[in-house]
């Protein structure tokens, strides 16, 4: 059974720092993908970052602006977004999730939600002003 757990999330000024953890067990060799997706109130679920089990290939969503960084331990099953400088907008509730298949270009793939298979519970980050 695939499980994915995330924490880390919380309340944090503009400019702070948090670092999110996504622990991942029991999942199958070929699900390679680790994806970071966040859903503000009244928006749609966006990605924001994933990163590849295998080769530690990493893509970030154009908000990312280099603010955040995205990692894996693979001895661990754990895979991190390191995020700086936040804003209020970046206020959300932050989902880790595992999916398989190729990144494709540019790692088009992997930002859809739909080739992730199993999602975490989420973790509230907030941003205040």
């Amino acid at each position: 059974q695939v499980q994915v757990v995330e924490s880390g999330g919380g309340l944090v000024q503009a400019g702070g720092s948090l670092r999110l953890s996504c622990a991942a067990s029991g999942r199958p060799c070929s699900s390679d993908a680790m994806g970071w997706f966040r859903q503000a109130p009244g928006k749609e679920r966006e990605f924001t970052a994933a990163i590849s089990w295998s080769r530690g290939s990493t893509y970030y969503a154009d908000f990312v602006k280099g603010r955040f960084t995205i990692s894996r331990d693979n001895a661990k099953n754990t895979v991190y977004l390191q995020m700086n400088s936040l804003a209020p907008e970046d206020t959300a509730v932050y989902y880790c999730a595992a999916g398989g298949g190729p990144p494709g270009p540019y790692g088009r793939n992997w930002r859809a939600p739909a080739v992730y298979d199993w999602w975490g519970q989420g973790t509230q980050v907030t941003v205040s002003s």
